[in-house]
Formats: C-alpha cells, sequence, structure tokens
C-alpha cells in the first residue's frame, strides 16, 4: 500500500497504540497487541491475540518509496482456514490498510 507521507511519520502513526482504533477496525477492548520494540528499520512486526488464544504473529513493514511510503502487512494462512475466511481475512486487512492511507493522507 502506497502511502503519500514520509515513511518515519507512517512508522510513527502506526506504533502509537491510541492510533490502532482509527485505522485497525478488529480491535476491541478484548484484543491485545503487542509491537516490536521501536527501530529504525521501520519494521512493526506485532502480535495479536483475544482473550486466551494463542498469539498471531502479523509481520509489517513501512519503507521509503520516492518522496512517500510502502506499507506492508502479511497475512499468514492459519493451519485448517478455509480459502474462504483466509479470503476474508486478507479483504479484512486490506479494508484497514486503505483506512490508514486515508487518514495519513488527509493530515
Amino acid at each position: 500500500m502506497t502511502i503519500e507521507r514520509p515513511p518515519q511519520e507512517v512508522y510513527d502513526f502506526v506504533c502509537d497504540p491510541k492510533n490502532l482504533k482509527a485505522w485497525a477496525s478488529g480491535l476491541d477492548a478484548a484484543v491485545k497487541v503487542r509491537f516490536v520494540p521501536r527501530n529504525a528499520f521501520g519494521v512493526l512486526d506485532h502480535f495479536v491475540s483475544v482473550g486466551s488464544s494463542e498469539e498471531v504473529y502479523v509481520p509489517m513493514r513501512v519503507f521509503a518509496n520516492g518522496e512517500g511510503s510502502e506499507v506492508l502487512l502479511t497475512v499468514f494462512r492459519r493451519p485448517g482456514q478455509s480459502d474462504e475466511k483466509f479470503g476474508e481475512d486478507t479483504q479484512w486487512v486490506r479494508r484497514d490498510l486503505e483506512a490508514l492511507k486515508e487518514i495519513l493522507e488527509k493530515r
């Protein structure tokens, strides 16, 4: 997802927990998100857990692309997950990234 904002601005916005609900639609009070430590490489890998279930690893990166940024988020297919459910999950992530783009480009 290309965002017409500098990478550091995108990185700072995404890794700030208070901004998550503005663009990550699946996060409610029952969902916990744990990011890797802040770093100079644009790595926003995180772990998502709901209640007592296992954590799901979500690799995410922000990197420069010309005057803007690319945001890359990988969705792994979980064992036993149907094609339909995997498709729904990837579409959900796409909508969230589009919301992130819209928010940041209006700033």
